[in-house]
């Protein structure tokens, strides 16, 4: 996520790091670079020019020059403004309003309208301990209506019965009383999209508003189209007066751009983000957490969060105990992996880690996450006996598995041996008291 604006930031700010003192003119070369590094990682002209002119202004007062950590201080000044760029403080959805509270969801064609909406319900749901109401507005698309019904089984939120020929206002009035008859306090309204903005779009979008007067309307934007997802952002805000942004598959927009850009140029802050494709790969946006990520401080918070969303404290003090035993087997590191897993993506993971992100800068978490993929499938061809006690796994039984995981011999032995090496350092570890630190960081009850 953002690679390339840390990687060109990083690059930007390298030449003042360690000096003991630094001059305006030297200030000015390196504003210049850090403008270059953010036009570079496609962020707006105007707010690359803004930012650097922010960072240079506060850079050439008398609490940087005559600081004994200039370096340091200009990276305090760059990672303030980053957050500014970002809003600010996270801003959250008005909820606090009669039930139901309506959210409109809006957006072009391919932005992933449908698919966040699921994903919304499902975040309010477990977080905000919300009665979400799934209703299905867009009558234009085919199957848009049956999509959103499967995803609302899936995570168990009831879906309002929509019909394709039915009128998006009436669906979305008709919705309302039901909620109110259920007992149900948000309705999370899919809207139609099109290829591109046009006025035919507006106002549809504008009637529906008018006619329900929602509470929130948020944009879904795709951030790896970049300043094009600016540009939408705008003729949205303009003609309906957007009060927030979600930015999906913002874990593959290798720039970051679009998202340093929209809160300047829109006046509308970005509420959440899409961070991979499971439905529970959606987030809350925190610009400071963010900011930290871009400039390699990692995002400790998030990762606790993360942890403490997926690990009960039972397994963790489960797997300590057969640590202490020497008892760790192979459907153990499965059930580790698969915990992994939910957190969400390798990638995403690495880089909240405060350091790891810059030192791994060539990681791929596509190829790390078809490794596991293939650990998987060779852990699953194993029989229960073998996976609890992986020593009897003979010549024989590593053709077997080979064979039934689709993978090479030599790749049972090297996972084999890998185990082996690992178990011995876990359980090491174990005894210096990592049970304790694992409790803390990943427990809940």
């Amino acid at each position: 996520m953002f690679g390339t604006l840390q990687e060109k930031l990083s690059n930007a700010l390298k030449s003042i790091r360690g000096r003991g003192v630094l001059n305006e003119a030297q200030i000015d070369q390196t504003m210049k670079a850090v403008r270059m590094a953010l036009l570079e990682a496609d962020v707006n002209f105007k707010v690359a020019k803004s930012f650097s002119e922010r960072v240079a202004e506060r850079a050439k007062g008398q609490e940087v020059l005559k600081s004994l950590t200039p370096d340091q201080q200009i990276i305090k000044i760059v990672h303030e403004e980053l957050i500014e760029s970002f809003g600010g403080k996270n801003t959250e959805l008005n909820l606090s309003v009669p039930p139901p509270a309506i959210i409109l969801l809006v957006g072009l064609q391919g932005s992933g309208k449908t698919t966040t909406a699921g994903k919304l319900a499902l975040l309010l749901k477990k977080t905000f301990k919300r009665r979400p109401y799934l209703v299905p507005a867009d009558v234009y698309r085919l199957a848009a209506i049956e999509q959103l019904t499967i995803l609302g089984n899936q995570i168990g939120i009831p879906v309002f019965n929509s019909k394709a020929n039915q009128d998006p206002v009436e669906i979305v009035e008709q919705a309302k009383k039901e909620a109110l008859l259920k007992g149900l306090d948000t309705l999370i309204v899919d809207t139609a999209g099109r290829l591109q903005v046009d006025s035919e779009l507006m106002k549809e979008l504008v009637e529906i508003k008018e006619k329900i007067s929602p509470h929130n309307i948020l944009l879904v934007a795709d951030a790896m189209t970049g300043q094009e997802a600016v540009n939408v952002a705008q003729s949205f805000n303009q003609s309906l007066g957007l009060t927030g942004i979600i930015l999906t598959k913002l874990d593959g927009d290798a720039r970051g751009g679009a998202a340093l850009s929209m809160k300047s140029v829109t006046g509308s802050p970005i509420l959440f983000s899409g961070t991979g494709e499971k439905l529970e790969a959606l987030e809350v946006f925190h610009p400071e957490r963010m900011a930290s990520r871009i400039l390699g401080m990692g995002d400790v918070l998030s990762l606790i969060e993360k942890a403490q969303a997926n690990i009960e404290i039972e397994d963790a003090e489960a797997l300590q105990k057969k640590l202490k035993k020497g008892e760790f087997s192979l459907e153990d590191f499965l059930g580790q992996m698969r915990m992994i897993k939910k957190m969400g993506s390798l990638g995403s993971l690495v880089g909240m880690i405060p350091g790891v992100g810059k030192a791994l800068k060539d990681f791929d978490s596509e190829k790390a996450e078809g490794d596991m993929k293939r650990i998987e499938a060779i852990i699953l061809s194993m029989t229960p006996g073998e996976r609890k006690k992986h020593h009897i796994i003979d010549g024989s039984r590593r053709k077997r598995i080979a064979r039934g995981s689709g993978t090479s011999v030599e790749e049972i032995n090297r996972l084999l041996r890998q185990f082996t090496d690992m178990k011995k350092m876990m359980e090491k570890v174990s005894k210096m008291g990592m049970g304790g630190m694992m409790s803390m960081l990943g427990g809940r009850r």
